[in-house]
């Protein structure tokens, strides 16, 4: 909030609302008068936003769609110009808690991973069973940055040659066999490297991150803030690299405020361990 810095006679653009915790803050934050925007590609999280913000009245609109869009979405509804822009990437907690989502390996569910179930996107599942050997391994080590992708993808291979691989847990038990015990990861489960890699591209999300962020620079107000929250290092890159471009272009549209992303701190990461990974970058329309 400090950085987004909401106003009372801001619009402001929540393009990842979640179940609306960041929009509560900029709505309070901006009050009496802003007034938010907000996209999510959930139809489930976006229910329990519309809960949540409901007391917020006829200063909140809320719609279905994926921030690839942002562009037209905004042109079909009249949105903008924004005095500040977020984007908070990744998972929420609650679709990391709900195991019929499939993006969780500590509880069993089906491997479905789709950020939209009423798409028509292929779930982890049908990827896994159709896509051949080596497209597998590129996305494990492109996506999850997965040293052992080729181990992994043969051991998925021989698994599928003899039952399908539906279950949360089934997939996680394949990689923990195929990883040598040694190699495994201190601080995160050995799976979690498959598993973003799969919802990455289940989900098309760094592409539709490239998009989005192009399209929300155009929609600033002079002087609006966009601010980017990532959990992994191929986000953070695609924000870093679309902020600074836009920085040097001539004439320069923006102005980075953060030349190092801001981290939380130990206290944070104690409170809520999912934070850990998280990085802020932001930068300001010229």
């Amino acid at each position: 909030m400090a950085i987004l810095r909401p106003q009372s006679d801001g619009c402001y653009l929540d393009a990842t609302v979640g179940t609306g915790g960041h929009a509560e803050a900029i709505l309070l934050e901006s009050g009496p008068g802003g007034r938010l925007c907000g996209i999510d590609r959930d139809v489930e999280a976006l229910a329990l936003a519309r809960d949540r913000l409901r007391p917020f009245g006829d200063r909140v609109q809320l719609l279905h769609g994926d921030f690839s869009m942002l562009g037209s979405i905004a042109a079909e509804n009249g949105w903008g110009p924004f005095a500040g822009i977020l984007f908070d990437l990744g998972l929420s907690s609650f679709q990391l808690s709900e195991p019929s989502r499939g993006f969780s390996f500590s509880r069993d569910g089906p491997l479905d991973m789709r950020m939209d179930r009423r798409g028509a996107g292929k779930t982890a599942a049908e990827k896994l069973a159709k896509l051949p050997e080596r497209e597998i391994a590129r996305i494990l080590r492109e996506y999850g940055e997965e040293r052992f992708a080729g181990r992994i993808t043969a051991r998925i291979v021989a698994e599928r040659r003899q039952r399908p691989l539906i279950s949360t847990v089934h997939l996680a038990r394949l990689v923990a066999e195929a990883v040598p015990r040694r190699a495994w990861p201190r601080r995160i489960h050995v799976a979690t490297r498959t598993f973003q890699a799969l919802r990455i591209a289940v989900n098309d999300e760094l592409q539709s991150l490239t998009r989005g962020l192009r399209d929300a620079v155009s929609l600033l107000a002079p002087a609006g803030r966009l601010c980017v929250i990532s959990f992994h290092s191929l986000e953070d890159r695609i924000a870093k690299e679309t902020l600074r471009s836009c920085a040097r272009s001539e004439p320069p549209r923006l102005r980075v405020l953060t030349k190092r992303p801001i981290v939380p701190t130990r206290g944070e990461t104690v409170a809520n361990p999912r934070a850990r990974s998280a990085k802020l970058r932001a930068a300001e329309r010229l």
